[in-house]
């Protein structure tokens, strides 16, 4: 009978301590996010601040190479249903442009425009004024002194109104039919809602990216000016509601889509405020209608005060009256005094604006259907006030995808 041999010794195995296993698990999650999350990079478009909600982070992208435009681009703000405002309807319910069906040269420019920038448009054929009958024109305008223009612009812009109406369209963004706007027009759309939605109180969870309580929102305009600064607003009190009302304003600083101050154009005295400052406020008596957005409230209030009731004057400043009667007569208690207070609409203005009238490469006479001027001079390269990296004018590099040029540089 052989020798047995020993039976091999059993070694336990001593366990690390607790807090040891836990520190090596979390030492293993964090390399694993280190190496597996995509990089981000800021989007520098500009803190937010505003004198009444609280300041706001710089917007991100979540990708360095991220593009700024086209219908790629989804947006990076918070809340995040303020990013509907980079959909194809810039958040609106429609976009309508409205122009005479015959500048095919500017339906051409505005549809390839739009289209690399990332949103759609519908036509509203302009009207010429001497096909509208006597009997069409509203009360109180006196088409001789309205220029047959004028009153063609009016019926396009009616026409434009009315739809949003019969369509029960929640809003719809309108413009001109020459307009430009910045290549980076969504981010910029991001900071305004958050604005509107500041001024007039929004719920939380609106239907509207730019929140429900508002009527008109004046996105393009020639100037503005602050509605506290109006002649009939100066000798208020500080105390009294319309000021305290009128005198809010949501503040987007460090926005570099705003030219150097020395080259902005408009009513406001820019160089006493910081550089590269733009600011959402409630209207005051702007100029020019060259991109505006209503709500189907607003829809409502415009079709009644500048068609079926009356017409005071050319459509741009009709428009801005009833803005500018509904500000200086907020919070008045005497109806007698307030009289028909604007219909209590609720205006709302960014200024500098976002799209502006661009003046194309070609013949200066060109640039409006309204006027004729400098009849057979040319321009040799197109131009836009108060536009950092002109959609116009960065086609060809938005087609080719290279380097975006600025008007400033």
């Amino acid at each position: 009978m052989g020798a047995v041999e020993p039976k091999p010794k059993m070694v336990a195995l001593r366990q690390p301590p607790r807090h040891v296993v836990i520190g090596i698990a979390a030492f293993t999650l964090v390399l694993c996010f280190v190496f597996f999350t995509p990089r981000s990079a800021k989007l520098d478009l500009g803190s937010v601040s505003s004198h009444n909600p609280p300041r706001r982070p710089p917007t991100t992208t979540s990708k360095k190479s991220e593009r700024l435009y086209g219908k790629d681009y989804k947006g990076h703000s918070s809340p995040a249903d303020v990013n509907r405002v980079a959909n194809e309807t810039l958040g609106f319910g429609n976009i309508f442009v409205v122009g005479l069906p015959e500048r095919s040269d500017k339906r051409d420019a505005i549809a390839l425009t739009s289209s690399l920038t990332g949103f759609n448009v519908e036509w509203i054929d302009g009207v010429k004024g001497d096909t509208i009958p006597d009997k069409a024109v509203p009360f109180g305008a006196d088409r001789k002194k309205l220029w047959e223009t004028n009153l063609g612009s009016w019926r396009g812009h009616m026409n434009a109104v009315r739809r949003i109406i019969e369509d029960d369209l929640d809003s719809a963004l309108i413009m001109e039919d020459d307009m430009d706007w910045d290549v980076r027009l969504k981010p910029q759309l991001e900071r305004i809602a958050q604005g509107a939605r500041a001024l007039l109180s929004s719920a939380s969870k609106p239907n509207s990216p730019y929140g429900d309580n508002w009527d008109l929102m004046w996105l393009g305009h020639c100037g503005e000016v602050f509605p506290e600064t109006l002649d009939e607003n100066k000798g208020k009190s500080p105390d009294d509601p319309g000021i305290q009302y009128m005198s809010r304003k949501f503040v987007i600083e460090k926005d570099l889509t705003v030219p150097p101050k020395d080259k902005v154009t408009g009513l406001v005295n820019f160089k006493d405020n910081p550089e590269f400052t733009r600011w959402v406020h409630i209207t005051g008596a702007p100029i020019c209608t060259f991109a505006y957005a209503l709500s189907q409230r607003g829809a409502r209030k415009v079709l009644y005060d500048l068609s079926v009731d009356h017409l005071t004057g050319p459509f741009d400043n009709a428009l801005a009256g009833l803005c500018r009667r509904a500000v200086s007569t907020w919070g008045v208690k005497d109806i007698a005094a307030a009289g028909d207070r604007g219909l209590d609409a609720k205006c709302v203005s960014v200024t500098p604006p976002i799209f502006f009238h661009h003046k194309a490469k070609g013949l200066v006479n060109g640039d409006s259907d309204i006027q004729t001027v400098n009849d057979g001079q040319i321009r040799e390269k197109g131009k836009t006030e108060n536009i950092v990296w002109s959609a116009r004018n960065n086609i060809k590099n938005m087609i080719m995808g290279t380097r975006m040029e600025s008007q400033y540089e």
